[in-house]
């Protein structure tokens, strides 16, 4: 309220306000010049009204006294805390205390207090301008992992911001304080920054829109709530949850909307102001108009529409002073300047709710694009029993970010060819929204496989060697990432890796040797009863003759294998296979004169003692040796028996 004279210039106006503090027990303040004598007629009015409305507050009845006695308060040089009125809210106590003037219901009284028009449009793009620049945003709620659907939600906002020029916007929302944590949070910013989505704005990197942590936003959103009850946009509401309850099964009962139908759209100043003095909790709802058609054009459904006579007065604001989402959603994106909401389908029934409260506030609404869901190969909802769900768990699971970032592109977009590996710039250059298509995307694991190991055959040779080294150094198996044994053991399993961390087995498969297990198998069987203990048997013999090794060292591995193939007069698999089973103890793995000659040079290099950790397991070739002639003279003891 306005009115007041500063004392030594008469020709200048003081303002005298009302300020509260708190969603639940707010404290009134009224500025002034100096003295009560300077106040207005507006000024005292409202300090009786507050007097008539607050009882026998102690606060008041002393101010109020002070008042009437024109005494000076000195307390503060320029402002007086006049009166602690308890038990009301913002809204209500400044509706009750400025105006007489009754509009409908509670909310159709105004406060000269609660702000202007043009401050609330000043603070976002007004409904009839157009926006600046491309802004694109992701909001995750740091409640858990980055699921995959999350990260291509952000993938897609970041490529179309980056595609045009435009700002990608990190927003923190996080009012969810039982479950939200930054820890949770911490990890989705490592997740994004290793796919490589970095953010103009948002937590650590402050803009002109911040902060971008909606628990740091409080007193903003309050603002708007201020603005919607002013504007008799919104209302307290004292139903009980047993009322509401009440009103739903009533709803399904008649078969019609289950709709907010309580008494608190239409009450009186005087029903509100009793609630209030008995400390009722409540909530705000937003009023819906009625008999309205909503519509958007999705850049990917197209046109949808809602009737509003289907939704019923929502809440905005919660009892506990928490705004609720859709609510935070709609201001934050319209004070950010959001000019594109890309998100998933599941989001599109929020989005009435939100295009409601962009219209009342006078505020332009954002390019709406809904993305179909991710589903499971069976076709469900992608979970936690499909395996891997959260981009963390794909990172340590070896998957490399490019590829990653490509296959979560194509979750739903597509070029229009049939191209599937994609530079990163090539993704920016080729997306577009009007690509994305409506049927759900299916997460193939498969196929991902596929694609980081092309993305890792893509890499050069020496590149390549050394992530496998510095994979087998990490994961314990040897002592150094680097050297020329570790780089020819590198070499044979880099040919057919899908992911980095698969070279562990394959390492292991190399280093171990389960004879008699592989004896034991039914393939294996298959070749003892072909003959293939004569081969064995032979190669246990030129072992204990002192001849194996040097035999294979001055002739040369293949030229050894086909004179032993000779000697014995057998060939082909009859030859090759009883070989790898003495040498590897496995009838699978990578180039058998390359693992021999692997396993001579670790034999030279005192059996690798510097290389392979403990973990690795790994089985020198004089002791494989040495178990195949124990496992040769069992059988031959078998068979005599």
């Amino acid at each position: 309220v306005r009115g007041a004279r500063r004392p030594n210039s008469p020709e200048r106006t003081c303002s005298h306000s009302v300020c509260f503090f708190g969603p639940r027990a707010p404290v009134a303040v009224a500025t002034m010049a100096a003295a009560p004598t300077f106040l207005s007629a507006r000024a005292r009015t409202l300090c009786a009204s507050l007097r008539t409305r607050s009882g026998t507050s102690p606060h008041v009845s002393h101010a109020w006294a002070r008042f009437q006695s024109g005494s000076s308060f000195v307390s503060t040089p320029y402002h007086l805390r006049f009166a602690t009125v308890a038990k009301l809210h913002t809204q209500a106590s400044s509706r009750l205390s400025c105006s007489t003037k009754h509009g409908r219901g509670a909310a159709g009284v105004r406060c000269a207090a609660v702000a202007t028009d043009s401050a609330v449009l000043n603070e976002g793009v007004a409904k009839d301008a157009e926006f600046e620049e491309v802004r694109t945003r992701f909001a995750p709620s740091p409640t858990g992992n980055l699921h995959v659907g999350g990260a291509r939600t952000a993938l897609f906002n970041w490529l179309y911001a980056r595609k045009l020029g435009g700002k990608f916007i990190l927003r923190v929302e996080d009012t969810d304080t039982a479950r939200s944590t930054r820890e949770s949070e911490e990890a989705m910013l490592r997740d994004l920054a290793w796919l490589g989505l970095d953010y103009d704005e948002g937590p650590n990197k402050e803009g002109p829109y911040g902060p971008y942590r909606q628990s740091e936003r409080g007193a903003i959103y309050r603002k708007y709530v201020d603005y919607l009850v002013e504007k008799d946009m919104a209302y307290p509401c004292f139903c009980t949850d047993e009322e509401l309850t009440a009103m739903k099964e009533e709803a399904e009962e008649l078969k019609i909307p289950p709709i907010y139908r309580g008494k608190w759209a239409t009450a009186t100043p005087e029903e509100v102001a009793a609630e209030m003095e008995k400390g009722t909790p409540f909530t705000y709802r937003f009023r819906v108009p009625k008999d309205q058609t909503v519509e958007i054009d999705d850049y990917i459904r197209g046109k949808v529409a809602w009737e509003t006579n289907t939704l019923g007065d929502f809440i905005i604001l919660r009892s506990n002073g928490m705004p609720v989402y859709n609510f935070c959603v709609t201001i934050d994106d319209a004070l950010m300047r959001i000019s594109h909401v890309i998100r998933a389908e599941e989001h599109l029934a929020n989005t009435l709710r939100q295009a409601l409260l962009y219209d009342a506030l006078g505020l332009k609404r954002p390019e709406f694009a809904h993305v179909s869901l991710i589903l499971a190969p069976d076709r469900s909802k992608l979970s936690k029993r499909h395996g891997a769900t959260s981009v963390g768990q794909f990172n340590d699971l070896g998957y490399m970010n490019e590829a990653m970032l490509n296959f979560l592109a194509l979750l739903g977009w597509n070029d229009g060819t049939e191209k599937e590996i994609f530079t990163v710039d090539e993704l920016i250059e080729g997306f577009s929204l009007d690509r994305i298509t409506k049927s759900p995307a299916v997460f193939d694991n498969v196929k991902l496989g596929w694609m980081n190991g092309e993305y890792l055959k893509a890499k050069p040779a020496e590149e390549l060697r050394a992530m496998v080294g510095e994979q087998w150094k990490s994961s314990g198996l040897l002592t150094t990432a680097s050297g020329e044994l570790v780089e020819e053991m590198a070499e044979l399993v880099v040919a057919g890796l899908e992911r980095i961390s698969d070279a562990d087995e394959e390492l292991r498969s190399m280093l171990d040797y389960p004879l008699e297990a592989t004896l034991a198998s039914d393939g294996g069987r298959k070749f003892v009863e072909a003959g293939a203990m004569d081969v064995l048997r032979r190669v246990a013999e030129l072992h204990a003759e002192g001849a194996l090794l040097p035999g294979i060292e001055e002739e040369g591995w293949k030229k050894w294998t086909k004179a032993l193939g000779k000697e014995l007069g057998v060939k082909g698999k009859h030859l090759f296979m009883p070989l790898r089973i003495a040498f590897s103890g496995r009838m699978a793995g990578p180039d058998l004169a390359a693992l021999v000659q692997l396993l001579l040079k670790a034999r030279a290099d005192g059996d690798g003692d510097s290389v392979f950790a403990e973990a690795a397991g790994f089985v020198p070739l004089e002791q494989r040796l040495a178990t195949l002639a124990q496992v040769c003279e069992e059988a031959a003891a078998s068979e005599a028996d």
